[in-house]
This record gives structure tokens, sequence and C-alpha cells, in this order.
């Protein structure tokens, strides 16, 4: 039994007769009746009574009838659905997130006019720490990712910066120096500094002790925080001070302050990425949104 046939039979019933059911489906008249014949055949009994001048369904019509609507409208909703995830209008996008990358600005504004742009797709994010979330991204598990740079494995996938954070420091509100417009790196130096550890964020490891280098002094290290977003939480226990993405200052703890650095800013590129060569439609309508 072939679709054709159902959609030529449902026509046919709807019309009333096979003058009116022709001019609908574009056909003529004598092919829609052979049509019809054989679908009779196959089935092995009338389903159309001929009068004069219109039709009427025989009970094995009208039992099939019902079911044709149905396997119809499921097989062009079907068709709409395929059609869709074809163009990439609908369907999923897996996102990855480096755990310093979610409050950053530009990521939401990114993913806000993504999911206005493209109502249809569903958008399934994971995070994770950068070595695995660039394993995931490199064996197909996540369409696209935020991380970022430098990245060890950036020559792997196509890159776009979005963003150049600015670090900050965060201190304990109680902390004497706590109330200054902005503060210079080396008035740390015999201070205690939260760090992470580097495989969770090589780059921004990396930046924060360049840093301390160059304001001329070697941080004395203290515990790690198994996050860089759990960095703040240490902060506001008193475990130290911290060097982080401006962004973490979005995190609602009364018991931290978040100051600019004086003198040259210090930034981390935010960037996208994801795999060369991939040209699929949601991945395409995402950087199209980029």
């Amino acid at each position: 039994m072939e679709l054709r046939h159902l959609r030529y039979f449902v026509a046919v019933a709807d019309a009333g007769n096979f003058t009116r059911a022709a001019e609908q489906l574009g056909i003529s008249q004598p092919p829609l009746s052979q049509q019809i014949q054989r679908l009779e055949h196959e089935i092995g009994a009338p389903l159309l009574r001929r009068l004069t001048r219109s039709i009427e369904l025989t009970d094995a019509g009208k039992t099939l009838y019902d079911d044709a609507v149905n396997i119809l409208k499921l097989t062009d909703a079907a068709l709409v659905r395929v059609r869709s995830v074809a163009r990439g209008v609908s369907g999923t996008l897996r996102i990855g997130f480096a755990s310093s990358t979610a409050f950053n600005p530009q990521v939401f504004a990114l993913l806000h006019r993504f999911r206005e742009s493209y109502p249809g797709m569903k958008l399934l994010p994971q995070e994770k720490e950068m070595a695995a979330l660039t394993a995931a991204l490199a064996e197909g598990a996540i369409d696209v990712a935020f991380i970022r740079l430098p990245c060890e494995r950036t020559k792997e996938f196509a890159c776009r910066v979005i963003d150049f954070e600015p670090m900050v420091v965060a201190l304990p509100r109680a902390h004497p120096l706590a109330q200054r417009s902005d503060i210079a790196l080396g008035t740390l130096k015999d201070e205690t500094l939260i760090t992470f550890p580097r495989d969770v964020a090589p780059s921004l490891y990396d930046l924060v002790i360049a840093a301390c280098h160059d304001a001329g002094f070697s941080p004395k290290l203290g515990q790690q925080s198994p996050q860089v977003t759990s960095a703040i939480s240490m902060v506001a226990t008193g475990f130290g001070y911290a060097v982080v993405p401006a962004s973490l200052g979005k995190i609602d703890d009364k018991n931290v302050t978040c100051l600019p650095l004086a003198g040259p800013p210090l930034t981390t590129q935010v960037a996208l990425a994801w795999r060369r060569n991939d040209n699929g439609k949601a991945v395409m309508h995402f950087l199209k949104v980029l």
C-alpha cells in the first residue's frame, strides 16, 4: 500500500466525487480512478460506491478513512520535523562550557540571540574542566564549546574569540585593602593566593602565576579550590585572595569584594571552539548568529 493511494482515497472521500478530487490533486480523473481501483484490489474490498454524480463510502471505506487520515497526518508531521532538523531550525545543539566561562556576558548574549533566532532548537549544556571539554569536542560528544585561550588543543579545532575579559582580585570584604578602588597585584605578595588545579583551567592558572611573577614576586600558594567558581566561596571564608575573571564577580556573595587591577589590564580570551569541517546545520546556524 502506497501513501499516494491513501492520499487519493482521502481526497475523493473528502471531495465527494472524482472530478473535484482530481482538480484538487492536480491530476486527471481517469488515472485517479485507476489508483483507487488498485487500492481496492490490494485491500480486496470495494471502498467507494460510485453514484451518478457522487460517491459514498462503503463500510470498509469508512474504516479505512479514519486510519488513512491519521496515517497521513503522522506522515506529514514527520516530514515537517525531519526537514526542520535538516535545515537546523529544530533538533538539538550540545554546548560545552569550561567552568570559568559560564558567567561570561558575551556567552549569555550569544545563547540568547541563538534562542531568539532558532526557538525550535533545544540546547543541551554541559560543564566540564578543560581537558574533558576538549576531549568531548574532539570525540563528537558535544558540538561546540566555550573555552579560554590559550588552550593546548586549539590547533585541532576552529576557534573564534568572543571576548577579552578582564581579571579582577577577589578579597574578603573585611580585608584592609577591600575598600580601595583598584589594587596592584604586588601589594598582595605576602597574602595567600587561592588557586585551582591547573587541569581545570590551564590558561587561567598560567595567566595568574605569570602575572604575579611580572609583579615581582612568587605567590604564596594556599589551599586549592576544586573549580574556578568555588574560589569565590573560599575567599569568602578567609582562605586568601583570588585572581579571577570579572564575570565571576556576578556570583552574589556579600562577604567578597572584587577589585580591578591597577596598571596595565590583565585579560583572558573567551572563545568558541568547534570541529573543523563540521558542516552540521545546527553548528552552521550557531556560527551565523555569532
